[in-house]
C-alpha cells in the first residue's frame, strides 16, 4: 500500500456508525505498532457496533472516504479508549487532527480532563500534543504483560 501523503486538512472527521465496525477492527488488527511483543493486546480484538453506539467514536477519512484513523472517547469515566492511525497515514497529521477533535468533543461534553492509558511507543506522541504523564498502569496478564504510561489531557 502506498504511503498517505496529503496534508491533514484534506482529511475529514466523521462520526462512526455501526457499518464502520469491521473497518475499525481491521485497522486495529493491522496496526504495525502492535506487532511483536505488543500483539497480545489486540489479539481477537473487535470494535463492535454496540461499542460505537455507546461511545463517541469518530473516523478520519480522505476525499475518497478511505479510512485513515479513528478514536473512541468514553465519557464516564473520561478516557481516550482507542486511537489508531493507519500505518500508511502516520506522520501526515491525521493523529494530531483526531486528538484535536477528541479534545473538542470532550469540551463539548463538559469534561475537564481525559485520561489516556498509552501504548508505550505512543507516549511521546500524546505528550507532544499536551498530555501530561500522571503515572503507570501495571501489567494485566495474560493479555497485557507490560506497564503502560498513564497520561491526562487538560480540556479547555
Amino acid at each position: 500500500m502506498a504511503a498517505y501523503t496529503p496534508r491533514m486538512h484534506q482529511a475529514t472527521i466523521k462520526r462512526a456508525t455501526a457499518r464502520d465496525a469491521a473497518a475499525l477492527t481491521g485497522l486495529v488488527r493491522e496496526s504495525g505498532a502492535y506487532r511483536g511483543p505488543y500483539s497480545s493486546i489486540i489479539s481477537g480484538y473487535r470494535v463492535t457496533a454496540d461499542y460505537i453506539a455507546r461511545h463517541r467514536v469518530f473516523t478520519a477519512v480522505d476525499a475518497t472516504d478511505r479510512l485513515l484513523g479513528f478514536y473512541a472517547l468514553v465519557l464516564d469515566p473520561p478516557e481516550l479508549d482507542l486511537a489508531f492511525v493507519s500505518d500508511d497515514a502516520q506522520g501526515a497529521g491525521v493523529g494530531r487532527l483526531l486528538i484535536g477533535h477528541m479534545l473538542a468533543q470532550a469540551a463539548e461534553a463538559g469534561l475537564s480532563t481525559v485520561r489516556v492509558v498509552s501504548h508505550p511507543p505512543a507516549e511521546a506522541f500524546y505528550r507532544r500534543l499536551g498530555a501530561r504523564r500522571t503515572g503507570t498502569v501495571p501489567p494485566r496478564p495474560p493479555q497485557v504483560t507490560w506497564a503502560r504510561p498513564e497520561l491526562h489531557f487538560a480540556v479547555g
